[in-house]
């Protein structure tokens, strides 16, 4: 998630802010016992090349690809292409061992070069999650299965890297050419049926026959795009959906009385208003800790969760997830809403009359409901907002490579590791457009990132400044539903807003 003047980069950043809404899923075996399972999303995979995997679109390649670490529904790291890690004491050089005997499906052999040739590839591809191998220097190979990643510095997140999109490998021989972004050659459980597959609408996936670990259970994966939710639970209750996962309130609302129809609750992300422009280049008001503390206060979240998502969530002022070492509960009602402190703070920061906030809207992210709560409560401390409309191909640009806005209402997803979130939004990236800091924020990263006995309170010091110098406007953490036939059984996923492929099996078994 870096920012990059390269179109390619842009793009893979606008789908890391939109992924983050998708309704997907999978599981169910009505069509063919346990032969067929067809997962639902609103996102297509635009690239099958795994320097541009990110997010919710990981089951694509989790399909074709092995990971070098697997990452369990719980979050437990467990042995897959890499049989065996160790740090040594500085944290900075990580060894790993790895599995012999293993080739990708176009016959190369998965080996130390093909670890590091993937590692590079993955860092200089100008994906949208490129920046998460911001820390490694390099990969050294002493023998086919042996490799040592040096990093410039510790990296507490490194294993979930490894474990997601940063850690899929793909056959060597094909990452120079492009031809991987929509013909995949790994060493996954599946290969990409292209006879069947229309990209952008349905991906079809075979089971592949000599797979080196377990065999999935399902003969075929079927990954199916649908435009909106509504049509995803028609799907769902016909049968011709087999799983999906639903965000939008309503929708959650329609499948609850389906009796041939089994749910799951989780939380995964944030929905809030992401300050680009703390340092008040286009928008001078923003520098003034005052008036985002006062745009804090003017928000009633309460209500906003009530009459926008059905009470289907729990309203939040910090950015970091419940299972974070961050995460202090009183800091979830830490801006009570009170429009009189903050047109008391604008005055105190010298806009007593308040002033303009120009923020792109994509209707996806924000519709008509959200548009107008988020308008009427600023308005009433004296904060005009001027929506923008935007579409996909036109956000891309004004968004990420123009710089155009100072702040824009996004879904972040909320890992269980500290770092991932810094890395994600407070570091300088995607979602730190300007690359903004100060001392308390300078002063702590490195604690974190150091691990030890200080790194805990650091990071819980570290999310108390950002919500009280008001970094963030965050509204709510979403209640999200897992939905699939009784035939399925569906585990959610730490760290994805999506299940695993590896999470569905036949309810039976």
């Amino acid at each position: 998630m870096r920012i990059s003047t390269r179109a390619g980069a842009l793009a893979a950043c606008a789908a890391a802010a939109s992924l983050v809404l998708t309704a997907c899923g999978g599981g169910d075996v009505a069509k063919g016992g346990a032969s067929e399972l067809d997962i639902a999303t609103l996102t297509a995979a635009q690239s099958l090349d795994p320097a541009d995997a990110i997010g919710g679109a990981l089951p694509y390649f989790q399909a074709v690809y092995d990971t070098l670490l697997k990452r369990d529904p719980d979050g437990t790291f467990k042995p897959m292409l890499a049989t065996g890690w160790t740090y040594d004491k500085s944290r900075t050089r990580l060894a790993l061992t790895l599995r012999e005997g293993v080739e990708f499906s176009d016959g190369t052999a998965f080996d130390g070069q093909a670890v590091k040739a993937n590692l590079e590839h993955f860092r200089k591809g100008g994906g949208g999650a490129a920046k998460n191998l911001a820390a490694l220097k390099s990969v050294t190979v002493q023998d086919a299965t042996h490799v040592t990643l040096q990093l410039s510095a510790p990296d507490p997140a490194m294993f979930f890297y490894l474990s997601d999109a940063a850690g899929l490998m793909a056959s060597p021989a094909k990452l120079a050419d492009g031809s991987l972004k929509t013909t995949p050659v790994g060493t996954g459980p599946y290969t990409l049926d292209k006879a069947r597959t229309a990209i952008g609408d349905k991906y079809v996936f075979a089971r592949k026959g000599g797979y080196w670990g377990d065999e999935l259970p399902y003969k075929t994966l079927t990954i199916s795009v649908f435009d909106n939710e509504t049509a995803v639970v028609n799907g769902l209750k016909t049968g011709q959906i087999d799983s999906a996962v639903l965000q939008d309130a309503n929708q959650q609302v329609a499948v609850e009385s389906d009796k041939n129809l089994t749910r799951t609750e989780y939380a995964f992300d944030f929905q809030g208003l992401l300050l680009f422009d703390r340092g008040g280049a286009l928008t001078p008001a923003l520098r003034k800790p005052q008036v985002r503390q006062a745009l804090n206060y003017a928000l009633d979240r309460t209500t906003m969760l009530d009459k926008l998502r059905r009470g289907r969530g729990e309203a939040t002022d910090q950015i970091f997830g419940t299972e974070t070492k961050a995460y202090d509960k009183s800091l979830d009602t830490f801006y009570a809403h009170d429009p009189a402190k903050a047109k008391q703070l604008l005055a105190e920061a010298g806009y007593a009359k308040g002033f303009t906030l120009k923020l792109p809207r994509i209707t996806a992210i924000v519709n008509d409901a959200l548009a107008a709560s988020v308008q009427t409560d600023l308005k009433a401390v004296g904060i005009k907002v001027v929506w923008e409309q935007l579409d996909a191909s036109s956000a891309v640009q004004k968004i990420y490579k123009d710089r155009a806005y100072s702040a824009m209402v996004m879904n972040i997803g909320q890992s269980s590791i500290d770092w991932v979130t810094i890395q994600d939004l407070v570091t300088p990236g995607t979602f730190n457009l300007f690359g903004s800091t100060d001392a308390t924020v300078k002063k702590l990263l490195p604690k974190v990132r150091a691990g030890g006995a200080g790194a805990d309170g650091a990071a819980r010091a570290l999310n108390e400044h950002l919500v009280e110098d008001g970094w963030f406007v965050p509204f709510y953490r979403s209640t999200f539903l897992v939905v699939s036939s009784k035939d399925v059984k569906v585990q959610t996923q730490s760290g994805m807003g999506v299940p695993s492929i590896y999470n569905y099996t036949p309810a039976a078994s």
